[in-house]
C-alpha cells in the first residue's frame, strides 16, 4: 500500500472533514483515510487502482488548498 501525506489549508470543521472523506472514499483503490483537523493534515493509503494526482484533485475540489 502506498501512502501520501498532505498539509492542508482551510480544513476548518467536521463538515469539511466529512466532505473530504466522502470524496476520497469514492476513488477505487483508496484503503485508508486519516484527517486531522487540528493539524490540518490528511493521510491517504491507496493501492494500485488509485493515483496520487486524483487524490490531490479530489481534496482541492472540496475547497482545501494543499500546501
Amino acid at each position: 500500500m502506498n501512502k501520501v501525506h498532505y498539509n492542508v489549508d482551510r480544513l476548518q470543521n467536521t463538515e469539511m472533514k466529512t466532505q473530504i472523506k466522502n470524496a476520497l472514499s469514492e476513488i477505487p483503490g483508496v484503503k485508508m483515510i486519516n484527517i486531522d483537523i487540528g493539524r490540518g493534515s490528511i493521510e491517504v493509503g491507496y493501492g494500485d487502482l488509485a493515483e496520487e494526482s486524483i487524490i490531490r484533485q479530489r481534496i482541492e475540489q472540496t475547497g482545501c488548498k494543499i500546501e
